[in-house]
C-alpha cells in the first residue's frame, strides 16, 4: 500500500490548524476580518490600523485559545457575546456578523463535510444534507462545533472591528482600555466557569506503574487492532461474530476508560507510554512540538532487544516519530481497512516484529462524515470485525499465535457529531477492550474501572520488558492466568489500587 508521502504529513499538521478549534479560532477571525475589509486593502494606512486593533484584540483570543468551552459549557459563551455587542457594535456591524456566519458554514459544511471528504475519503457530493445536522449537534471544541466557534467567533469580531474603527479615526495609536478590561472580565469569567463547572475529566493516577514487577516474557508476541473512534455502545448492536468470540474466550475490560482529550494522537500517546498528556505533551491532534517527551513503548522494547512497530496513519508520526510506519489516509473509506490490513501481513511477513500495533481508521472516518448513530457506522464496525477475524486467522495459520496476546480495543469512542470526540460526551468515555491468548483467562469480564495508560506497561509485562519512565497505568494482571511476583500490594483489584490514588 502507499505510504504517507512527506507532503501529506505537512498537509495532515496544516489542516489539523483548521481541524482543531484553538488555531481554527484566531485564523478564522483574522481572515474574516480581512475579507471584510478587501476593498480598504490599498488605502494608506489600513494595515497599520488592522494590526493595531489586531493587537487590542489578542488578550481575547488568548482567552479563547487557552479555553475550550465543551459540551455545556459552551451555552455560557452568549453572556460575553450580548456583553460584547452591547459595548462594541456600531452601525454596519451586523453585515460582518453575517459575513462570519455565512463563511463559517460554507466551510464546515460544503468545503469541509462535501469537498473535502468526497476528495479524501470518496463520501458522496450529497453529504452537506446530513453534514450540517453534525456540525450543529458536536460538541467537542473542534473547528466543526458551530456552537462553539460561531460566539467566539462573533465576540472577537465584535472586538476587532470596533478597535479597528476606533484606531481609523483617530490617525494615531489610542488606548483600548475598554477592549483590556473586557478580555480581563472574560479571563476571569471564564477561569471561574472553569473551576467550577468543568469536573468530568476522569481522575489520573497520582503513582508510577508498580503492582508488578516485570520478569521472564509472558508472550513471545503481541498483535494489537485499535479500531478508532469505536463506540461501545455501537458495537453491542453491530454484527461482530469474531469480537463475541474473542470475548467469550478471552478477557474482557467492561470500564475502559479513555483519556482526556480523547483525540487521536492524546489518546495513542497515552496508551503507548502509560501517562497523561501533561506528561508525554500530546494534548491535542494538532502537536506543536514534535515527540513524546517520556519514553514509550517502543523505546522499553529495544532496551530488551525486541522491535515494535504502528502502522498508523500520517499524523501518529508527529508523536511517535520512525516507530511509525505510515499509510496514506487519502483513500476510498470502503477500501481503507481492507488495505491497511494487507499491509499488516506484509509487515509480519517482511520484519516480524515481536509488537505489532494496527490502526483500523473506516469506523472513525464513517462517524466523522456521516454520524454514529446510522447503519453505515454499524456497517463499517461490521466490516472491522471481518477483517480482524481473517486477521488472526491467517497469524494462527502460521503459528503466529501459539504464544501470542491479541488485544482489541478502541483509542476513544465517539458521539454524535462532526468530531464526534475529544471532551468525553456520551459514546466517547468508554472504550471497547478485549485480551485474548494462551496466558489470558478464557470467558473472564472485568467490571472494574481500567484505563489505557494500562497498555503500555501491560504489553511490556508481557515482553519482558521495562514499564516506559512516565508509565502510571497498573498492568492489567487480573487479565492473566499466571500473575507475576507482586511488589507487596494484592493485584485482586489493582485497578481499584490505583484509583484511590488518583487526584482530580
Amino acid at each position: 500500500m502507499k505510504k504517507a508521502s512527506k507532503l501529506e504529513k505537512v498537509a495532515a499538521r496544516c489542516w489539523n490548524v483548521l481541524n482543531e478549534g484553538k488555531p481554527f479560532t484566531p485564523v478564522f477571525v483574522t481572515g474574516i476580518f480581512l475579507l471584510y475589509h478587501l476593498g480598504q486593502w490599498a488605502e494608506a494606512g489600513f494595515w497599520a490600523d488592522a494590526l493595531i486593533a489586531l493587537a487590542w484584540t489578542l488578550p481575547l483570543l488568548a482567552v479563547y485559545f487557552l479555553y475550550d468551552f465543551p459540551l455545556h459549557l459552551r451555552t455560557f459563551l452568549w453572556i460575553p457575546f450580548l456583553a460584547a455587542y452591547w459595548l462594541f457594535s456600531s452601525q454596519g456591524v451586523l453585515s460582518l456578523l453575517l459575513l462570519a456566519v455565512g463563511v463559517y458554514f460554507f466551510f464546515t459544511v460544503i468545503f469541509w463535510g462535501t469537498i473535502y471528504y468526497h476528495l479524501r475519503i470518496g463520501t458522496t457530493l450529497w453529504n452537506f444534507t446530513r453534514f450540517w445536522k453534525l456540525v450543529l449537534k458536536n460538541s467537542d471544541s473542534t473547528s466543526g462545533n458551530a456552537q462553539e466557534q460561531i460566539p467566539k467567533v462573533m465576540t472577537l469580531l465584535l472586538v476587532m472591528e470596533s478597535a479597528y474603527r476606533l484606531q481609523a479615526a483617530a490617525g494615531h495609536v489610542v488606548p483600548n482600555g475598554e477592549a483590556l478590561l473586557f478580555a480581563a472580565s472574560v479571563a476571569v469569567f471564564s477561569y471561574l466557569l472553569h473551576r467550577w463547572l468543568f469536573n468530568w475529566k476522569p481522575v489520573e493516577i497520582g503513582t508510577y506503574t508498580h503492582n508488578v514487577k516485570t520478569g521472564k516474557p509472558l508472550a513471545k508476541k503481541v498483535y494489537m487492532i485499535v479500531i478508532d473512534g469505536c463506540n461501545k455502545e455501537r458495537l453491542a448492536l453491530a454484527h461482530t461474530p469474531f469480537l463475541d468470540w474473542l470475548k467469550a474466550t478471552g478477557t474482557e475490560f467492561s470500564n475502559m476508560e479513555t483519556v482526556y482529550p480523547a483525540r487521536t494522537v492524546v489518546c495513542f500517546s497515552s496508551m503507548f507510554t502509560g501517562t497523561y498528556p501533561r506528561e508525554h505533551g500530546i494534548t491535542s491532534n494538532m502537536v506543536y512540538k514534535l515527540g513524546v517527551k517520556t519514553e514509550s513503548l517502543f523505546d522499553s522494547l529495544r532496551k530488551v532487544g525486541k522491535k515494535g512497530v504502528m502502522l498508523a496513519c500520517a499524523h501518529l508520526v508527529d508523536a511517535f516519530g520512525k516507530d511509525v510506519e505510515t499509510f496514506t489516509a487519502v483513500m476510498k473509506n470502503d477500501i481503507a481497512d481492507q488495505t491497511i490490513m494487507r499491509r499488516a501481513r506484509q509487515i509480519v511477513e517482511e520484519s516480524d516484529p515481536d509488537v505489532l500495533i494496527v490502526q483500523l481508521i473506516g469506523t472513525d472516518q464513517t462517524g466523522h462524515s456521516r454520524g454514529v448513530f446510522y447503519d453505515e457506522y454499524l456497517q463499517k464496525i461490521s466490516e472491522a470485525d471481518e477483517l480482524i477475524a481473517s486477521f488472526y486467522q491467517w497469524l494462527k495459520e502460521r503459528g503466529k499465535l501459539e504464544e501470542a496476546a491479541f488485544i482489541v480495543c478502541a483509542d476513544h469512542g465517539q458521539s454524535d457529531g462532526i468530531g464526534g470526540h475529544g471532551h468525553l460526551d456520551e459514546g466517547e468515555r468508554f472504550v471497547p477492550f478485549i485480551m485474548h491468548g494462551p496466558m489470558v483467562k478464557q470467558g473472564c469480564v472485568r467490571e472494574e474501572w481500567s484505563s489505557l495508560v494500562s497498555v503500555a506497561p501491560t504489553i511490556a509485562y508481557l515482553m519482558g520488558a521495562p514499564y516506559p519512565d512516565k508509565s502510571r497505568g497498573p498492568v492489567l494482571v487480573d487479565a492473566l492466568k499466571t500473575k507475576g511476583k507482586e511488589t507487596g500490594e494484592s493485584t485482586h483489584d489493582s485497578n481499584a489500587l490505583y484509583r484511590n490514588t488518583g487526584t482530580k
